[in-house]
């Protein structure tokens, strides 16, 4: 009596690929054991390429893809995520000439993944390129993935209205993916107008859409609009998503709420770092020091499930500098060092610095920059502002001085930098000096950035 042939091991251990991408090494020896790598049908070297890019192994994803003997269009899209992903784009458009030169045309899902490269980039001429084939191939406006992935790279790029162009024109139906990038562009660009009318046309609103809107009212501090949408996370059940509750947190101490924000903090049924970080950062903005304090010893207790980080130190000490708590602010600084093992940043120091000079204490603020300095990746344009803004607060025209010409020295095209000399300069009455600055800033042609400036830590 024959045996039955055996079944083949290949599609069980190209489904136990895809969800254990660690095993690609050993399953790449079963392969070619099998033989199933040299057939002219790509379908398990393309999954095991996947299995190697997923694993964090682009160099033996694209290895293996050399070594095919026949490569297909979901092969070469398979290495194009994998070098994408890896944000490797030398590669990627390497690997997109080649694919074309194989007289392979693109597919959608080519033109999506190099958009989501360019997205990532910011490039936005090879975009509009990208978007010009799709518009050829008919991809464009009939596929949703498509008009997504052109939403994104054009809010990336900071071309909303090319943006909101792509929405109108889409002819498919489209769906939460669609509007939720038109409306977090909208969010991350500044067009907060439009974001809500946007809102105000979503029947449903779901985890992403929530935030972004969160986000909005906080960046704009619509307190009563920011209360209509925790009315509507809460009756869709997302009261106890953690994302979205750490948006309410910010929502509310940007709107001037900190006990709101306390309260959705109370109820999380899940607290990340982010969470305990945005409420300590509540209590800072309002002057509530010694409850952020509290609320930190509070965070060590929740240890090891949660731990501080480089951001609720950051905003332990802006707390303690926005209520004078000096030493409470120099004691973190240790802790952070000594318990946590975290290396104070330029901006910790900088928040300690302006600390020091708004209580009076410039021979200590001084004496800490002048550690910093012989430290290069220590100081920072923040530190060199803050210790001017301390000796401009206590009238210390000679250290003044010294901070003006080794700014001018190390960034003599900022303007900003110009601006704060200048008015260090007319705070000293040296009059002479704070116009020369001032001129300095027209005949070098320097421009200050829009929406940029020099904030003073505490």
């Amino acid at each position: 009596m024959a045996r039955a042939p055996r079944p083949s091991p290949v599609p069980t251990l190209l489904r136990l690929l895809s969800s254990h991408p660690s095993l690609s090494a050993a399953a790449h020896a079963a392969l070619l054991k099998s033989c199933s790598l040299s057939s002219p049908v790509p379908i398990a070297a393309t999954a095991l390429l996947t299995a190697y890019a997923n694993a964090g192994l682009p160099s033996a994803a694209s290895r293996l893809f050399d070594e095919m003997p026949a490569r297909d269009a979901v092969a070469w899209n398979a290495l194009l995520a994998c070098l994408v992903c890896h944000a490797r784009p030398g590669a990627a458009t390497a690997a997109f000439r080649g694919m074309a030169a194989s007289g392979l045309p693109p597919t959608a899902a080519t033109l999506c993944t190099l958009l989501k490269a360019c997205a990532a980039s910011r490039a936005a001429r090879p975009g509009r390129q990208l978007h010009a084939r799709g518009v050829v191939s008919c991809h464009a406006d009939a596929d949703v993935i498509m008009a997504t992935a052109l939403v994104d790279l054009y809010m990336s790029c900071g071309l909303v209205e090319d943006a909101m162009r792509v929405f109108v024109l889409t002819k498919c139906p489209k769906d939460a993916a669609l509007h939720n990038a038109l409306l977090s562009g909208c969010v991350e660009n500044g067009w907060f107008s439009d974001a809500f009318s946007m809102l105000r046309r979503q029947t449903e609103l779901n985890g992403i859409s929530l935030t972004s809107a969160l986000t909005a009212c906080a960046a704009t501090a619509n307190l009563a609009y920011g209360m209509q949408v925790h009315c509507k996370a809460l009756r869709g059940g997302f009261d106890s998503d953690t994302i979205i509750c750490n948006a309410l947190i910010d929502m509310y101490a940007k709107c001037g709420r900190a006990t709101a924000a306390r309260m959705v903090f109370d109820r999380m049924a899940t607290r990340n770092v982010v969470s305990w970080s945005s409420m300590i950062d509540a209590y800072g903005r309002h002057g509530h020091g010694v409850d952020a304090l509290d609320l930190f010893k509070l965070m060590e207790k929740a240890a090891p499930m949660v731990l501080p980080n480089a951001i609720t130190f950051l905003a332990v000490l802006s707390a303690c500098g926005h209520s004078g708590l000096v030493d409470e602010a120099q004691s973190m600084m240790h802790l952070m060092k000594s318990k946590y093992g975290i290396d104070p940043q330029p901006e910790h120091y900088a928040c300690l610095i302006d600390m020091l000079g708004r209580t009076g204490r410039i021979d200590e603020a001084w004496n800490l920059y002048c550690s910093l300095t012989a430290s290069r990746n220590k100081s920072s344009s923040a530190v060199c502002v803050a210790m001017l803004n301390a000796c401009r607060a206590n009238m210390d025209a000679v250290r003044g001085k010294k901070m003006a010409v080794r700014m001018l020295e190390v960034y003599p095209r900022n303007p900003g930098i110009q601006v704060l000399i200048s008015n260090f300069h007319a705070a000293m009455r040296q009059w002479s000096e704070s116009i020369e600055s001032r001129r300095l800033i027209v005949d070098k042609g320097l421009r200050k950035e829009a929406a940029s400036s020099h904030v003073s830590f505490g």
